[in-house]
């Protein structure tokens, strides 16, 4: 069954992202706090369901072709909205941006490996520490949509956890690379020769 709970925990997560986008917005043109808490808690509760949606997959035995698609796109394009967004109003600015880039960038590179390797039937499989990056990614991404509507050291926590995240993506984007260089390394065996016809028993050139 391809609408099973977990896909449509996924797919909740891309519907999400136009409603988090326009709750903070709405911060900027009514200048309420409220909408920016509602940001922050849906984004929230919409990274939370990229657990449970793999882990109900597997518990139910329900993992699908649409899942295994689905689940890394919306992610990635849940994280690249907001990220973009706090680029776009000034939450993130001068030197910060460069860790959305970072993360951005790296998003794009695993995505491509993966296309690569799944051309070779190999698999690429989420380590430990890239689980620690995306929580605190996440997390970060999370205060920094409160922002100035939370206490005083919202901001200085939040950016501290994006540089971390940061820091995190940069060593978790180096061992995917790592590990699929050794693949782009091999060469392709040579396409086999075509037999020649025979006539009368004697091959035509």
């Amino acid at each position: 069954m391809t609408f099973n709970l977990p896909n449509v925990l996924t797919l909740s997560r891309i519907a999400a992202i136009p409603v988090v986008i326009a709750c903070f917005w709405l911060d900027s043109w009514m200048g309420h706090d409220g909408t920016r808490w509602a940001a922050a808690i849906l984004f929230a509760a919409a990274s939370i369901t990229d657990y449970f949606d793999g882990w109900l997959a597997r518990r139910w035995q329900q993992i699908s072709k649409l899942g295994r698609f689905l689940d890394p796109i919306a992610d990635k394009l849940l994280v690249a909205a907001v990220l973009l967004m706090l680029c776009a109003v000034g939450t993130l600015r001068g030197v910060h941006i460069l860790a959305a880039l970072i993360i951005l960038c790296r998003e794009v590179l695993v995505s491509g490996l993966r296309e690569f390797l799944a051309e070779l039937r190999i698999g690429m499989p989420v380590s430990k520490l890239a689980k620690w990056k995306t929580a605190i990614q996440m997390l970060a991404l999370t205060v920094l949509l409160v922002g100035d509507a939370g206490p005083p050291w919202t901001m200085t926590a939040g950016l501290a956890l994006l540089w971390a995240a940061a820091g995190l993506t940069l060593i978790t984007g180096y061992d995917y690379l790592r590990s699929a260089l050794a693949h782009m390394t091999e060469t392709e065996p040579p396409p086999p020769r075509e037999a020649k016809p025979k006539v009368g028993g004697v091959s035509v050139p």
